[in-house]
């Protein structure tokens, strides 16, 4: 039994049904309005997710259709602004240091020095080169270019198409021509057709060299180095010897008294500096400093200083 005075108990037992009825009734349009707002909250998600993902599309459309961005190369961007100094290149120049006036190592300073040296100094300044000379035989020097064992070599070459198979070549800085230089007391010798069955001394690989090998009946005698056939003529261990005119000249100077140069030049002959035939930027920097220096002066400069003595 109740208590008296509750809500079950009289007018407050009717208001307490009114408010149970009303909630009931009230309750069921919320539900039912909750639910038609859920679902369109739903509908509303999914419209919202298919507009994302089609602007997304749209966006992806865009990026793949455009033009693609010009990148500057990698070998353009390093490239030196017009008129601006190359880079510096560092090479290894090979050169036969035996071959006075043009190469020969100076004994107090044990530097390699002569017309060569010097005139390569000059273009390696104009050109921005690096130089690192290495000095050794004129025949492994040629086979070793041939294999681009070195960048460079400068040492009386002699520009042959024969050589140009292996190597490249730059313009020519000198014209020399083969000689004949034979004993004071030789009066036997006094040109190419007298060579015949002679004994002949020679530089192995030089042009000298080829030329004396092709004289019928002449016995060459090739040597490492031009001092070392010389030195042979002096002492009667051949009958002549056939080089170079500048460094003949140069040895006959010294022993004016026991050798001479017979006869004219037996050739005509330029000489160039030998380049790695891959390298054709070098070959391409050497000619442009070689240009710039003859336009200086210098050839004739170092004429007067190796050559004349002046």
């Amino acid at each position: 039994m109740q208590e008296p005075g509750t809500l079950n108990d009289g007018p407050g037992f009717l208001l307490n049904i009114v408010f149970k009825r009303w909630s009931d009734l009230w309750k069921k349009p919320c539900n039912k309005i909750k639910s038609i707002i859920l679902r369109r909250r739903e509908k509303m998600k999914s419209k919202l997710f298919v507009a994302i993902s089609l602007i997304a599309l749209f966006a992806m459309v865009l990026t793949a259709c455009a033009p693609a961005a010009t990148a500057t190369p990698a070998a353009d961007a390093a490239k030196p602004a017009e008129g601006a100094a190359p880079a510096a290149m560092k090479i290894r120049v090979a050169s036969d240091a035996a071959y006075p006036p043009f190469e020969t190592v100076d004994e107090t300073t044990k530097e390699m020095v002569g017309f060569d040296i010097d005139l390569f100094k000059a273009i390696a300044k104009e050109a921005n080169l690096e130089v690192e000379f290495v000095n050794i035989g004129f025949d492994p020097l040629l086979a070793g270019m041939a294999q681009c064992q070195y960048d460079a070599a400068i040492s009386a070459i002699t520009i042959t198409d024969e050589r140009k198979q292996n190597m490249t070549f730059s313009d020519p800085y000198f014209q020399a021509g083969q000689a004949i230089t034979v004993s004071v007391k030789n009066d036997a010798i006094k040109s190419e057709a007298d060579l015949k069955g002679k004994t002949i001394g020679t530089q192995l690989g030089t042009t000298g060299d080829i030329l004396a090998k092709k004289i019928e009946g002449a016995n060459v005698k090739a040597y490492d180095s031009v001092d070392l056939a010389f030195q042979d003529l002096l002492n009667g261990q051949v009958e002549a010897v056939v080089a170079d005119n500048v460094p003949s000249e140069g040895f006959v100077g010294k022993n004016s008294d026991k050798i001479k140069v017979v006869a004219g030049l037996l050739t005509s002959e330029d000489y160039g500096i030998s380049v790695c035939k891959k390298n054709t930027e070098l070959l391409a920097r050497i000619n442009e400093g070689l240009k710039k220096v003859k336009e200086a002066g210098l050839i004739e400069e170092l004429n007067n200083k190796w050559i004349k003595g002046k």
